[in-house]
Formats: C-alpha cells, sequence, structure tokens
C-alpha cells in the first residue's frame, strides 16, 4: 500500500460533538496523526446516543475512529501548558477547535511561540454568539420550506448538514493552509461559523437570491422534489420508492418503463402541455403523479424494480438503517469489519476517498487518556 497522503502530519484535535471531530476524522482517514485532547473524565460527547447494549456512544466512536487520545486538566493553566507545548514540539502541527475560551491555545499564543502553526476555530456564529446545528436550521429558513404541505410547523432535518458541512470546510481550509506553509513556511488562522456555512449554502443554491429578487415564496412540497419531479410511490406488494427525473431523456425512459408513453402523448396534444420540460413537470406534478401512482399499485415491487432499473431510471428503495446490514450495502470495499472496545465487531466505514486505488482501514476509537503515556513522554 502507498503511503498514506497525510503521512506525517501532526493534528491536534481540542473538540467535541460533530464538526471538528468530523474535521479530524477525515484528516485520520488521510493518514495524519490526529492527537484528540480532553478534559479529565473524557468529553461531554462521550456518552451522546445512539448507545451500544455495554452502554458505550456509537456516536462518539464513529466520529474518533483512528484518533489518539490524551486527558488533562484543562481547568487548570499546567494542563493547557503542556497541550500548547505539545503543538509548539510537534514538527509543523495543525490544531483544529470549537473553543477559544483557553487562552493558552488561541492562535494568538500559539503563533508567538510557533509562527508556522495552522490553528482552525469554529464558532456558533461570526458575531461570537453560540449555535449548535438545530439553532442554525430555525434561524436560516429550512425547516419552514420541509415537511407536508399541509403542516405549517416547522420540521427539523435529522440530519445536522450544517455540523457536517462545516467539518468538510475546516478540512478543506486546514489542507489549503498546509500548502501554503509548504510552499512559504506561513501560519494561518483560520475560522468556520455553523451560520456562516448554512447561509453561504443558502445563496449558492439560489434560495437567497430567490426571496432578494423575485415574488416566489418558498413553500412546503412534502417529498416532491422542488422545481423537477421526483416523489414517492408505493408498489402493489406494500413497498415504498423514490423516483426522480431531472431531463427529458430521464422522462422519455420513465414513460417506456411504465407504458404511458401514449397516454401523456394524448394528454400533451389534449392540454396543450409540454411535458419534456421540467418546469412543465414540476407545474403539473399532481397529474403526473396520478397516472403513475395507478402503475405502481397494480405492479408488484420485483417487477416495478425490473422495469425502472432495465431503463436506468433514478430510484430507490426506502430502507431502514437495520435493512442496510442485509441489504448488502456494507458489503463492498467502504467497509471493514472493526472490533471496537464496548461495541464489538461491525461494520465501520473507510474513508469514502479512494487514493491510488486504495483506502485505510478503520481503527478503534480511542479510551479516555489512551495514549497519554506515548503522547506526552
Amino acid at each position: 500500500m502507498p503511503e498514506p497522503l497525510l503521512a506525517g502530519l501532526r493534528v491536534v484535535e481540542i473538540s467535541s460533538y460533530v464538526a471538528t471531530p468530523l474535521c479530524g476524522l477525515t484528516l485520520a482517514q488521510l493518514g495524519a496523526d490526529v492527537v484528540r485532547v480532553e478534559p479529565l473524565g473524557g468529553a461531554p460527547d462521550r456518552t451522546r446516543w445512539p448507545l451500544s447494549d455495554e452502554g458505550t456512544s456509537l456516536y462518539w466512536t464513529g466520529l474518533n475512529k483512528g484518533k489518539r487520545a490524551i486527558a488533562l486538566d484543562l481547568g487548570a493553566a499546567e494542563g493547557r501548558e503542556r497541550v500548547a507545548d505539545l503543538i509548539v514540539h510537534s514538527g509543523p502541527c495543525v490544531v483544529v477547535t470549537n473553543t477559544d475560551r483557553h487562552p493558552e491555545l488561541t492562535y494568538e499564543a500559539l503563533s508567538a511561540r510557533r509562527p508556522d502553526v495552522i490553528h482552525a476555530l469554529l464558532e456558533g456564529r461570526a458575531d461570537g454568539g453560540g449555535a449548535v446545528d438545530y439553532t442554525v436550521q430555525a434561524a436560516t429558513g429550512f425547516p419552514l420550506i420541509t415537511g407536508p404541505a399541509a403542516l405549517p410547523a416547522p420540521v427539523n432535518h435529522v440530519l445536522p448538514a450544517w455540523d457536517l458541512a462545516a467539518g468538510l470546510y475546516l478540512a478543506t481550509g486546514l489542507l489549503a493552509a498546509e500548502r501554503r506553509r509548504l510552499q512559504t513556511g506561513r501560519g494561518t488562522s483560520l475560522r468556520v461559523a455553523l451560520e456562516d456555512v448554512a447561509l453561504a449554502t443558502a445563496g449558492n443554491l439560489g434560495y437567497l437570491a430567490e426571496a432578494q429578487v423575485t415574488d416566489h415564496e418558498r413553500t412546503k412540497s412534502g417529498n416532491d422534489v422542488h422545481g423537477t419531479y421526483g416523489r414517492d410511490f408505493t408498489t402493489a406488494d406494500g413497498v415504498r420508492v423514490v423516483i426522480v427525473v431531472l431531463t427529458e431523456r430521464h422522462w422519455a425512459k420513465l414513460l417506456t418503463a411504465t407504458g404511458l408513453t401514449d397516454t401523456f402523448t394524448a394528454l400533451s396534444a389534449s392540454l396543450g402541455i409540454d411535458f419534456t420540460g421540467e418546469a412543465a413537470r414540476y407545474e403539473h406534478r399532481e397529474l403526473i403523479s396520478t397516472l403513475l401512482a395507478q402503475w405502481f399499485e397494480r405492479t408488484p415491487f420485483a417487477e416495478a424494480a425490473e422495469a425502472l432499473e432495465g431503463n436506468r431510471i433514478l430510484w430507490q428503495r426506502y430502507r431502514t438503517f437495520a435493512e442496510l446490514p442485509g441489504s448488502g450495502a456494507l458489503d463492498g470495499e467502504l467497509f471493514a469489519t472493526l472490533d471496537q472496545p464496548g461495541v464489538g465487531p461491525h461494520r465501520a466505514p473507510k474513508s469514502p476517498l479512494v487514493v491510488d486505488g486504495t483506502r485505510l482501514d478503520p481503527r478503534p476509537a480511542p479510551g479516555i487518556g489512551e495514549h497519554n503515556a506515548e503522547v506526552l513522554r
């Protein structure tokens, strides 16, 4: 196996919860030596659900695979100074953190001792205010366009999208800063705010521009895919699937798969609707869905799957997490068997990135202070 891309890079992670641990995990899966710094007794997210039958956090072990861990009294200056010494004397080092309350561990303090240090800070809001993913969701509009059209209440997404995006932004920024350090020897201070990530995404996807320059008001549309055609259906034997039609070719293939080509040709002629256009399909989605629903309701899943797959339709069956291990989804090269203390053997993911045809196997997440001796000696 070739040497990992980030072999030799030390990352000191002083963090908890999702975004910053995900940043560290992303770098660890590319070969960096990531040292997780925690207070005595462990970070507060070590007990976060879901839990194994033994009470070990599956959430924590999932986000901290392959890292080393040290535990120090971060409430005392001596403990913080030991962490600062570790950073300063580790060679060219990268720091990722979600707190600026430790004066010895700020970029200003560390760069005064080591000018080439790279330091990334995750904030809740750019003005210094506190925020977590779900409060950012509420502040940026997304829950009010999520869920069934008939439900006026906001619906929070169960996926912490802004935490995930922020963690990957942090990793991207740190690697860009590392590239500049290799070229110039300069250190870098990086700051990413969760709310900025959400607002930037809303802007990049056109949601904010739509609110500023049009009279359109984005509303809830249930499982319809906004602005194009996509919806869920139930087959004759009770299996629920989703289909998405993005292009004219997709539309033609869907009509072929469902035997509705002649029906929609006649409708187009009689109603004057050009169903080959994406906007028209969204505008007339109820009409389309009524006819497609009839086909699904009389077609068993196996037959529907064969027709959809045979015509290269964008579709998938809805599955629960519990169904995935038995579906073959965990059998590919993305996963390997990991024996995690407190959890037991299970299929755990490697990095989604394939580097020169390979990925590093997952390694267990560390226990509290497991590597104090070898890291701090």
